[in-house]
């Protein structure tokens, strides 16, 4: 592996693993801010750092332009989505601060990394091939599983938003 593939994946590994505890941390009845803002700070900093070495990242075996494939379109992105969740914040808007870190987290953390997993890329083959001894069709098939336990999170983290974002009736009238 080149250094910017090592950079990229460290850096990429850690932002997956810091994001949803800089999240967590200012959900629910109890806030923690200065572990929100520590985790928070640090995974910024990690995306930065995997968005800056993805530059450095060209691939032959897709469809590209000079080495750059549809996947490098998440660079400017990430950095459009940071500006737009720390413009939120200095208006003191921390709904759209949030929401636009969710949407940074999920796009360019799950959605870049269940791509950079598909088994035909190098870090897919990586780790369904060489790493897990598993064939071609097999990777798809774990990678299939992996995607719907993902997709079974998420939909329930949604319906459990939209349950609590519901008026409640009083039984009592008046």
């Amino acid at each position: 592996m080149s250094p910017a593939v090592t950079i990229h994946l460290a850096a990429a590994a850690g932002a997956i693993a810091l994001g949803p505890v800089a999240l967590w941390a200012r959900q629910g009845a109890q806030q923690r801010p200065r572990l929100h803002r520590a985790f928070g700070y640090a995974w910024v900093t990690l995306m930065v750092i995997t968005a800056l070495s993805a530059l450095f990242i060209h691939e032959s075996g897709l469809p590209n332009i000079a080495g750059y494939t549809p996947i490098h379109l998440l660079v400017p992105a990430t950095f459009f989505g940071l500006y737009r969740a720390f413009a939120a914040l200095a208006r003191g808007d921390i709904r759209a601060h949030r929401a636009n870190m969710e949407r940074l987290y999920y796009g360019a953390c799950v959605t870049a990394g269940a791509f950079a997993l598909l088994p035909f890329r190098a870090f897919g083959h990586m780790v369904w091939v060489q790493t897990l001894g598993l064939s071609q069709g097999q990777a798809w098939v774990a990678l299939g599983f992996v995607l719907t336990a993902v997709a079974a999170i998420w939909v329930r983290r949604a319906a459990r938003v939209a349950l609590r974002a519901r008026p409640t009736r009083s039984l009592t009238t008046s």
